[in-house]
Protein backbone atom coordinates (compact mmCIF):
# COMPACT_ATOMS: atom_id res chain seq x y z
CA UNK A 1 0.00 0.00 0.00
CA UNK A 2 1.41 3.35 -1.05
CA UNK A 3 1.88 5.95 1.71
CA UNK A 4 -0.23 9.10 1.39
CA UNK A 5 1.58 11.98 -0.34
CA UNK A 6 3.11 14.70 1.80
CA UNK A 7 2.23 17.28 -0.89
CA UNK A 8 -0.96 15.98 -2.57
CA UNK A 9 -1.32 18.89 -5.06
CA UNK A 10 1.88 17.77 -6.80
CA UNK A 11 0.32 14.41 -7.64
CA UNK A 12 -2.61 16.03 -9.46
CA UNK A 13 -1.33 19.52 -10.30
CA UNK A 14 -3.35 22.43 -11.65
CA UNK A 15 -2.50 25.82 -13.08
CA UNK A 16 -3.25 27.49 -9.77
CA UNK A 17 -0.49 29.66 -8.34
CA UNK A 18 1.63 27.88 -5.74
CA UNK A 19 4.40 30.27 -4.68
CA UNK A 20 5.09 33.91 -5.49
CA UNK A 21 8.08 36.10 -4.67
CA UNK A 22 7.48 39.62 -6.02
CA UNK A 23 6.84 39.34 -9.76
CA UNK A 24 8.15 35.74 -9.98
CA UNK A 25 5.91 32.75 -9.35
CA UNK A 26 5.30 29.10 -10.13
CA UNK A 27 2.04 27.23 -10.58
CA UNK A 28 1.47 23.76 -9.19
CA UNK A 29 1.83 22.31 -12.67
CA UNK A 30 5.13 24.08 -13.22
CA UNK A 31 6.33 23.10 -9.76
CA UNK A 32 5.69 19.44 -10.54
CA UNK A 33 7.55 19.63 -13.86
CA UNK A 34 10.64 21.22 -12.28
CA UNK A 35 10.50 18.88 -9.28
CA UNK A 36 10.32 15.79 -11.49
CA UNK A 37 13.25 17.04 -13.58
CA UNK A 38 15.53 17.76 -10.62
CA UNK A 39 14.54 15.07 -8.10
CA UNK A 40 16.45 12.38 -10.00
CA UNK A 41 19.62 14.49 -9.68
CA UNK A 42 19.50 14.49 -5.87
CA UNK A 43 18.00 11.08 -5.16
CA UNK A 44 21.38 9.37 -4.65
CA UNK A 45 22.53 11.88 -2.01
CA UNK A 46 22.43 10.91 1.66
CA UNK A 47 21.54 14.49 2.68
CA UNK A 48 21.40 17.81 0.82
CA UNK A 49 22.01 21.35 2.02
CA UNK A 50 19.70 24.11 0.83
CA UNK A 51 21.06 27.66 0.71
CA UNK A 52 17.96 29.21 2.24
CA UNK A 53 17.89 32.71 0.86
CA UNK A 54 14.42 34.28 0.69
CA UNK A 55 13.94 33.38 -2.96
CA UNK A 56 11.57 31.35 -5.08
CA UNK A 57 14.30 28.79 -5.83
CA UNK A 58 14.67 27.97 -2.12
CA UNK A 59 11.04 26.84 -1.93
CA UNK A 60 11.42 24.80 -5.11
CA UNK A 61 14.64 23.23 -3.80
CA UNK A 62 12.84 22.14 -0.65
CA UNK A 63 10.07 20.49 -2.67
CA UNK A 64 12.68 18.74 -4.85
CA UNK A 65 14.43 17.25 -1.82
CA UNK A 66 11.14 16.15 -0.25
CA UNK A 67 9.99 14.54 -3.49
CA UNK A 68 13.31 12.69 -3.81
CA UNK A 69 13.06 11.45 -0.22
CA UNK A 70 16.42 13.00 0.70
CA UNK A 71 16.69 14.79 4.07
CA UNK A 72 17.12 18.54 3.51
CA UNK A 73 19.31 20.75 5.71
CA UNK A 74 18.24 24.41 5.40
CA UNK A 75 21.27 26.70 5.77
CA UNK A 76 20.86 30.19 7.21
CA UNK A 77 22.80 32.56 4.89
CA UNK A 78 23.71 34.69 7.92
CA UNK A 79 25.66 31.94 9.68
CA UNK A 80 29.20 32.79 10.73
CA UNK A 81 32.16 30.73 9.58
CA UNK A 82 32.32 28.63 12.75
CA UNK A 83 28.56 28.04 12.82
CA UNK A 84 28.50 26.97 9.18
CA UNK A 85 31.45 24.64 9.65
CA UNK A 86 29.71 23.00 12.61
CA UNK A 87 26.53 22.45 10.59
CA UNK A 88 28.38 20.96 7.63
CA UNK A 89 30.58 18.68 9.74
CA UNK A 90 27.59 17.47 11.74
CA UNK A 91 25.08 16.99 8.90
CA UNK A 92 27.62 16.05 6.18
CA UNK A 93 25.44 17.00 3.19
CA UNK A 94 26.66 15.64 -0.14
CA UNK A 95 25.12 18.31 -2.36
CA UNK A 96 24.00 21.93 -2.05
CA UNK A 97 20.88 23.23 -3.81
CA UNK A 98 20.78 26.94 -4.52
CA UNK A 99 19.52 29.67 -6.82
CA UNK A 100 21.64 29.94 -10.00
CA UNK A 101 23.03 33.40 -9.21
CA UNK A 102 23.85 32.75 -5.55
CA UNK A 103 27.38 33.30 -4.26
CA UNK A 104 28.15 30.65 -1.68
CA UNK A 105 30.66 30.83 1.18
CA UNK A 106 33.85 28.83 0.74
CA UNK A 107 32.71 25.98 3.01
CA UNK A 108 29.70 25.33 0.78
CA UNK A 109 31.66 25.81 -2.44
CA UNK A 110 33.53 22.65 -1.51
CA UNK A 111 30.32 20.64 -2.09
CA UNK A 112 28.87 19.61 -5.46
CA UNK A 113 26.32 22.23 -6.45
CA UNK A 114 22.93 21.93 -8.11
CA UNK A 115 21.42 25.16 -9.37
CA UNK A 116 17.64 25.15 -9.21
CA UNK A 117 16.69 25.95 -12.80
CA UNK A 118 13.02 26.82 -13.11
CA UNK A 119 13.18 25.94 -16.80
CA UNK A 120 14.09 22.30 -16.11
CA UNK A 121 11.92 19.66 -17.76
CA UNK A 122 11.82 15.90 -18.20
CA UNK A 123 11.71 13.06 -15.71
CA UNK A 124 8.95 11.62 -13.59
CA UNK A 125 7.93 12.04 -9.96
CA UNK A 126 9.59 9.53 -7.61
CA UNK A 127 7.43 7.23 -5.47
CA UNK A 128 6.29 8.62 -2.14
CA UNK A 129 8.81 7.92 0.67
CA UNK A 130 7.94 6.27 3.97
CA UNK A 131 6.17 8.69 6.38
CA UNK A 132 8.69 7.86 9.13
CA UNK A 133 11.70 8.75 6.98
CA UNK A 134 13.57 11.97 7.79
CA UNK A 135 12.40 14.99 5.81
CA UNK A 136 14.24 17.93 7.38
CA UNK A 137 17.22 18.48 9.64
CA UNK A 138 16.71 21.91 11.19
CA UNK A 139 19.39 23.32 13.46
CA UNK A 140 18.34 24.95 16.71
CA UNK A 141 19.60 28.36 17.77
CA UNK A 142 22.23 26.86 20.05
CA UNK A 143 21.62 29.13 23.05
CA UNK A 144 23.08 26.52 25.43
CA UNK A 145 25.85 25.13 23.23
CA UNK A 146 26.51 24.30 19.58
CA UNK A 147 23.31 24.07 17.53
CA UNK A 148 21.72 20.61 17.42
CA UNK A 149 20.26 19.11 14.26
CA UNK A 150 16.59 18.31 14.85
CA UNK A 151 15.54 15.41 12.61
CA UNK A 152 11.91 15.84 11.56
CA UNK A 153 10.07 12.98 9.83
CA UNK A 154 7.55 13.42 7.03
CA UNK A 155 4.88 12.11 9.41
CA UNK A 156 5.40 15.06 11.77
CA UNK A 157 5.13 17.66 8.99
CA UNK A 158 1.89 16.19 7.67
CA UNK A 159 0.30 15.74 11.11
CA UNK A 160 1.11 19.27 12.20
CA UNK A 161 -0.08 21.02 9.05
CA UNK A 162 -3.31 19.03 9.05
CA UNK A 163 -3.94 19.85 12.72
CA UNK A 164 -3.41 23.56 12.08
CA UNK A 165 -5.64 23.43 9.03
CA UNK A 166 -8.42 22.02 11.21
CA UNK A 167 -7.81 24.59 13.96
CA UNK A 168 -7.70 27.60 11.63
CA UNK A 169 -10.07 26.55 8.87
CA UNK A 170 -7.05 26.75 6.53
CA UNK A 171 -7.95 25.60 3.01
CA UNK A 172 -6.85 25.71 -0.62
CA UNK A 173 -8.72 29.00 -0.98
CA UNK A 174 -6.33 30.79 1.38
CA UNK A 175 -3.42 32.93 0.21
CA UNK A 176 -0.76 33.23 2.89
CA UNK A 177 1.59 36.20 3.08
CA UNK A 178 4.71 36.32 5.21
CA UNK A 179 8.33 37.43 5.29
CA UNK A 180 9.74 34.76 7.60
CA UNK A 181 13.14 33.10 7.15
CA UNK A 182 13.11 29.82 5.23
CA UNK A 183 15.50 27.96 7.55
CA UNK A 184 13.22 27.69 10.61
CA UNK A 185 10.05 25.65 11.02
CA UNK A 186 7.86 28.76 11.29
CA UNK A 187 8.64 30.12 7.86
CA UNK A 188 9.48 26.79 6.23
CA UNK A 189 7.11 24.12 7.56
CA UNK A 190 4.13 26.33 8.33
CA UNK A 191 4.86 29.09 5.85
CA UNK A 192 5.91 27.09 2.77
CA UNK A 193 4.89 23.46 3.18
CA UNK A 194 1.57 24.44 4.77
CA UNK A 195 0.15 26.13 1.66
CA UNK A 196 1.72 23.51 -0.63
CA UNK A 197 0.18 20.61 1.28
CA UNK A 198 -3.26 22.24 1.38
CA UNK A 199 -3.26 23.49 -2.20
CA UNK A 200 -3.30 27.21 -1.41
CA UNK A 201 -0.80 29.89 -2.36
CA UNK A 202 2.15 31.54 -0.64
CA UNK A 203 3.12 35.14 -1.30
CA UNK A 204 6.52 35.73 0.28
CA UNK A 205 7.64 39.35 0.69
CA UNK A 206 11.36 38.58 0.59
CA UNK A 207 11.85 40.93 3.52
CA UNK A 208 9.33 42.36 5.94
CA UNK A 209 7.79 45.76 5.34
CA UNK A 210 4.57 47.31 6.53
CA UNK A 211 3.81 48.46 2.98
CA UNK A 212 4.31 44.94 1.63
CA UNK A 213 1.97 43.40 4.18
CA UNK A 214 -0.67 46.07 3.57
CA UNK A 215 -0.40 45.64 -0.20
CA UNK A 216 -0.87 41.86 -0.05
CA UNK A 217 -3.70 41.92 2.49
CA UNK A 218 -5.33 44.66 0.46
CA UNK A 219 -5.23 42.28 -2.52
CA UNK A 220 -5.67 38.51 -2.55
CA UNK A 221 -3.94 37.47 0.67
CA UNK A 222 -6.19 36.09 3.41
CA UNK A 223 -3.68 35.10 6.14
CA UNK A 224 -0.57 36.65 7.65
CA UNK A 225 2.12 34.82 9.62
CA UNK A 226 4.48 37.00 11.64
CA UNK A 227 6.58 37.35 14.77
CA UNK A 228 5.98 39.87 17.59
CA UNK A 229 8.53 42.36 16.25
CA UNK A 230 6.57 42.53 12.99
CA UNK A 231 3.25 42.93 14.79
CA UNK A 232 4.71 45.67 16.99
CA UNK A 233 5.57 47.64 13.84
CA UNK A 234 2.21 46.86 12.25
CA UNK A 235 0.42 48.08 15.39
CA UNK A 236 2.24 51.41 15.24
CA UNK A 237 1.57 51.76 11.51
CA UNK A 238 -2.13 50.88 11.85
CA UNK A 239 -2.54 53.56 14.50
CA UNK A 240 -1.05 56.18 12.16
CA UNK A 241 -2.26 55.07 8.73
CA UNK A 242 -5.95 54.18 8.15
CA UNK A 243 -5.06 52.24 4.98
CA UNK A 244 -2.82 49.87 6.95
CA UNK A 245 -5.57 49.40 9.52
CA UNK A 246 -8.11 48.60 6.80
CA UNK A 247 -5.76 46.10 5.13
CA UNK A 248 -5.09 44.25 8.39
CA UNK A 249 -8.81 44.29 9.16
CA UNK A 250 -9.55 42.50 5.86
CA UNK A 251 -7.43 39.46 6.75
CA UNK A 252 -9.19 36.23 7.59
CA UNK A 253 -6.48 35.38 10.10
CA UNK A 254 -3.47 37.09 11.66
CA UNK A 255 -1.13 34.59 13.33
CA UNK A 256 1.80 35.36 15.62
CA UNK A 257 4.44 32.93 16.83
CA UNK A 258 8.11 32.16 17.57
CA UNK A 259 7.92 34.36 20.68
CA UNK A 260 5.17 35.67 22.93
CA UNK A 261 3.13 38.58 21.54
CA UNK A 262 2.74 41.22 24.21
CA UNK A 263 -0.71 41.92 25.61
CA UNK A 264 -0.15 45.57 24.72
CA UNK A 265 0.44 44.93 21.01
CA UNK A 266 -2.47 42.48 20.87
CA UNK A 267 -4.76 45.17 22.26
CA UNK A 268 -3.33 47.91 20.03
CA UNK A 269 -3.97 45.88 16.87
CA UNK A 270 -7.47 44.97 18.03
CA UNK A 271 -8.28 48.61 18.73
CA UNK A 272 -6.93 49.85 15.39
CA UNK A 273 -8.18 47.07 13.10
CA UNK A 274 -10.86 45.04 14.87
CA UNK A 275 -8.61 41.97 14.45
CA UNK A 276 -7.55 39.82 17.39
CA UNK A 277 -4.25 38.14 16.57
CA UNK A 278 -4.21 34.35 16.91
CA UNK A 279 -1.24 32.98 18.83
CA UNK A 280 0.28 29.53 18.71
CA UNK A 281 3.12 27.73 20.47
CA UNK A 282 5.65 25.12 19.48
CA UNK A 283 9.30 24.20 19.15
CA UNK A 284 11.52 22.85 16.42
CA UNK A 285 11.45 19.42 18.07
CA UNK A 286 7.67 19.26 18.43
CA UNK A 287 6.47 21.63 15.70
CA UNK A 288 3.30 23.51 16.69
CA UNK A 289 1.56 21.96 19.69
CA UNK A 290 -0.94 24.65 20.78
CA UNK A 291 -2.99 27.16 18.84
CA UNK A 292 -5.96 29.43 19.37
CA UNK A 293 -8.80 28.13 17.20
CA UNK A 294 -10.44 30.22 14.50
CA UNK A 295 -13.73 30.00 16.42
CA UNK A 296 -12.25 30.11 19.92
CA UNK A 297 -11.73 33.02 22.30
CA UNK A 298 -8.61 35.05 21.54
CA UNK A 299 -7.36 36.13 24.92
CA UNK A 300 -4.21 38.26 24.96
CA UNK A 301 -1.25 36.48 26.49
CA UNK A 302 -2.50 32.94 25.74
CA UNK A 303 -1.53 30.47 23.02
CA UNK A 304 -4.67 28.35 23.05
CA UNK A 305 -5.21 24.68 23.89
CA UNK A 306 -3.24 21.70 22.51
CA UNK A 307 -3.92 20.71 18.90
CA UNK A 308 -6.14 17.65 18.50
CA UNK A 309 -3.38 15.03 17.86
CA UNK A 310 -1.06 16.42 20.57
CA UNK A 311 -0.87 15.10 24.12
CA UNK A 312 0.32 17.82 26.52
CA UNK A 313 0.92 17.95 30.26
CA UNK A 314 2.55 20.23 32.82
CA UNK A 315 5.01 18.78 35.33
CA UNK A 316 6.65 20.10 38.47
CA UNK A 317 10.37 20.29 39.27
CA UNK A 318 10.45 16.56 40.05
CA UNK A 319 8.52 15.41 36.99
CA UNK A 320 5.24 15.00 38.84
CA UNK A 321 2.16 15.68 36.73
CA UNK A 322 0.29 18.86 37.72
CA UNK A 323 -3.43 18.24 37.65
CA UNK A 324 -4.35 21.76 38.76
CA UNK A 325 -6.06 23.80 36.03
CA UNK A 326 -5.70 27.45 36.95
CA UNK A 327 -3.80 30.51 35.82
CA UNK A 328 -1.33 30.48 38.69
CA UNK A 329 0.27 27.01 38.88
CA UNK A 330 3.45 27.02 36.79
CA UNK A 331 4.81 23.81 35.29
CA UNK A 332 7.11 22.66 32.51
CA UNK A 333 5.41 21.72 29.25
CA UNK A 334 5.87 18.14 28.06
CA UNK A 335 4.34 16.90 24.82
CA UNK A 336 3.82 13.61 22.99
CA UNK A 337 2.18 12.58 19.74
CA UNK A 338 2.73 12.41 15.98
CA UNK A 339 4.30 15.87 15.59
CA UNK A 340 7.47 14.95 17.52
CA UNK A 341 10.94 14.74 16.01
CA UNK A 342 12.95 11.55 15.58
CA UNK A 343 15.88 12.81 17.65
CA UNK A 344 18.95 15.01 17.53
CA UNK A 345 21.35 14.13 14.72
CA UNK A 346 24.44 12.29 16.02
CA UNK A 347 23.46 13.00 19.65
CA UNK A 348 21.70 10.00 21.21
CA UNK A 349 22.53 11.19 24.73
CA UNK A 350 20.96 14.59 24.13
CA UNK A 351 17.92 12.90 22.61
CA UNK A 352 17.52 10.62 25.63
CA UNK A 353 17.89 13.57 28.01
CA UNK A 354 15.17 15.49 26.19
CA UNK A 355 12.65 12.64 26.55
CA UNK A 356 10.80 11.23 29.55
CA UNK A 357 8.90 7.99 28.90
CA UNK A 358 7.95 9.08 25.39
CA UNK A 359 7.26 12.70 26.38
CA UNK A 360 9.39 15.54 25.05
CA UNK A 361 10.63 17.87 27.78
CA UNK A 362 10.33 21.32 26.22
CA UNK A 363 11.99 23.35 28.97
CA UNK A 364 9.19 25.91 28.54
CA UNK A 365 7.09 27.00 31.52
CA UNK A 366 3.39 27.74 31.42
CA UNK A 367 0.12 27.79 33.32
CA UNK A 368 -2.96 25.96 32.04
CA UNK A 369 -6.43 27.35 32.63
CA UNK A 370 -9.69 25.43 33.16
CA UNK A 371 -10.38 25.70 29.40
CA UNK A 372 -6.91 24.18 28.60
CA UNK A 373 -5.57 27.49 27.28
CA UNK A 374 -1.86 27.83 27.99
CA UNK A 375 -0.18 31.02 29.16
CA UNK A 376 3.57 30.93 28.56
CA UNK A 377 5.78 32.08 31.42
CA UNK A 378 9.22 31.55 29.89
CA UNK A 379 12.10 29.11 29.62
CA UNK A 380 13.10 27.09 32.67
CA UNK A 381 16.77 27.81 32.01
CA UNK A 382 16.47 31.59 31.61
CA UNK A 383 13.01 32.80 32.60
CA UNK A 384 12.21 31.16 35.93
CA UNK A 385 13.39 33.41 38.73
CA UNK A 386 13.53 32.14 42.33
CA UNK A 387 13.26 35.21 44.52
CA UNK A 388 12.47 35.34 48.21
CA UNK A 389 10.94 31.87 48.16
CA UNK A 390 8.70 32.64 45.16
CA UNK A 391 9.02 31.18 41.66
CA UNK A 392 8.46 34.06 39.25
CA UNK A 393 8.01 33.81 35.48
CA UNK A 394 9.81 36.49 33.49
CA UNK A 395 7.08 36.53 30.84
CA UNK A 396 4.31 37.91 33.03
CA UNK A 397 6.57 40.73 34.27
CA UNK A 398 7.52 41.56 30.68
CA UNK A 399 3.86 41.78 29.71
CA UNK A 400 3.10 43.98 32.70
CA UNK A 401 5.96 46.35 31.88
CA UNK A 402 4.86 46.60 28.25
CA UNK A 403 1.56 48.02 29.46
CA UNK A 404 3.49 51.09 30.65
CA UNK A 405 3.26 53.80 27.95
CA UNK A 406 6.90 54.74 28.39
CA UNK A 407 8.23 51.33 27.28
CA UNK A 408 8.49 49.90 23.77
CA UNK A 409 10.57 46.75 24.46
CA UNK A 410 11.55 44.86 27.58
CA UNK A 411 13.27 41.68 28.72
CA UNK A 412 13.31 40.35 32.27
CA UNK A 413 16.04 38.18 33.78
CA UNK A 414 17.24 37.15 37.22
CA UNK A 415 20.60 37.80 38.84
CA UNK A 416 22.10 36.54 42.10
CA UNK A 417 21.08 38.36 45.26
CA UNK A 418 22.55 37.57 48.71
CA UNK A 419 19.24 38.15 50.44
CA UNK A 420 16.58 37.02 47.93
CA UNK A 421 18.52 34.30 46.14
CA UNK A 422 17.73 36.02 42.85
CA UNK A 423 16.40 39.48 42.11
CA UNK A 424 14.23 40.52 39.18
CA UNK A 425 16.09 42.58 36.56
CA UNK A 426 14.39 44.52 33.76
CA UNK A 427 16.13 45.50 30.50
CA UNK A 428 14.11 48.35 29.04
CA UNK A 429 13.92 50.17 25.70
CA UNK A 430 12.14 53.43 26.47
CA UNK A 431 9.66 55.13 24.17
CA UNK A 432 11.01 58.61 24.91
CA UNK A 433 13.95 60.44 26.42
CA UNK A 434 14.11 60.79 29.36
CA UNK A 435 12.84 57.29 30.14
CA UNK A 436 10.38 56.61 32.96
CA UNK A 437 12.14 56.41 36.33
CA UNK A 438 13.01 52.96 37.58
CA UNK A 439 10.97 53.53 40.74
CA UNK A 440 7.91 54.22 38.60
CA UNK A 441 8.34 50.99 36.69
CA UNK A 442 8.73 48.98 39.89
CA UNK A 443 5.53 50.46 41.30
CA UNK A 444 3.72 49.82 38.01
CA UNK A 445 4.52 46.10 38.19
CA UNK A 446 3.67 45.90 41.89
CA UNK A 447 0.22 47.32 41.17
CA UNK A 448 -0.54 44.94 38.29
CA UNK A 449 0.97 41.77 39.73
CA UNK A 450 2.36 41.38 43.23
CA UNK A 451 5.00 43.38 45.13
CA UNK A 452 7.53 40.53 45.09
CA UNK A 453 7.45 40.52 41.25
CA UNK A 454 8.58 44.12 40.85
CA UNK A 455 11.98 44.70 39.19
CA UNK A 456 14.72 45.40 41.69
CA UNK A 457 17.15 46.52 38.98
CA UNK A 458 16.38 48.38 35.76
CA UNK A 459 18.79 48.82 32.83
CA UNK A 460 17.99 51.14 29.93
CA UNK A 461 19.15 50.05 26.46
CA UNK A 462 18.78 51.49 22.94
CA UNK A 463 17.64 48.07 21.66
CA UNK A 464 17.37 44.46 22.78
CA UNK A 465 19.57 41.81 21.14
CA UNK A 466 17.34 39.54 19.04
CA UNK A 467 17.79 36.62 16.67
CA UNK A 468 16.31 36.46 13.17
CA UNK A 469 12.98 35.19 14.55
CA UNK A 470 12.61 38.11 16.92
CA UNK A 471 13.48 36.21 20.10
CA UNK A 472 15.52 38.13 22.64
CA UNK A 473 19.01 36.74 23.19
CA UNK A 474 19.00 37.02 26.97
CA UNK A 475 22.46 35.50 27.29
CA UNK A 476 23.81 38.65 25.65
CA UNK A 477 22.27 41.02 28.20
CA UNK A 478 25.12 42.37 30.27
CA UNK A 479 24.98 45.15 32.88
CA UNK A 480 26.69 48.43 32.10
CA UNK A 481 26.94 51.59 34.18
CA UNK A 482 23.55 53.14 33.54
CA UNK A 483 20.34 54.21 35.18
CA UNK A 484 19.26 51.49 37.56
CA UNK A 485 17.30 50.87 40.72
CA UNK A 486 18.50 48.47 43.41
CA UNK A 487 16.24 47.46 46.26
CA UNK A 488 16.62 45.07 49.16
Amino acid sequence: MRPPPLLPPLRQPTDAEAVRFGQRSVTYRKLRVVTAALACRVSDARRVAIWAQPELETCVAMVVALAAGVPAVPVNPQLGTRELQHLLSDATPELVLTAPEATLPSALRALPRLDVDLRAEGGSMPPEPDPESPALIVYTSGTTGPPKGVVLPRRALAADIDALAAAWGWTAQDVLVHALPLFHVHGLVLGVLGPLRLGGALHHLGSFSVDGVARELGGFATMLFGVPTMYHRLAAAAEQDPQVAVALGRARLLVSGSAALSVSDHQRIAAATGQHVVQRYGMTESLITCAVRIDGPRRPGTVGPPLDPVALRLVDDHGGILETADDDTVGEIEVAGPTLFLGYLNQPDATAKAMRDGWFRTGDLATRGPDSYLRLVGRRATDLISSGGYKIGAGEIENALLEHPGITEVAVTGEPDPDLGERVVAWVVAANDPPPPAEELAEHVARLLAPHKRPRVVHYLPALPRNEMGKVRKAELRPEPDRRLSRR
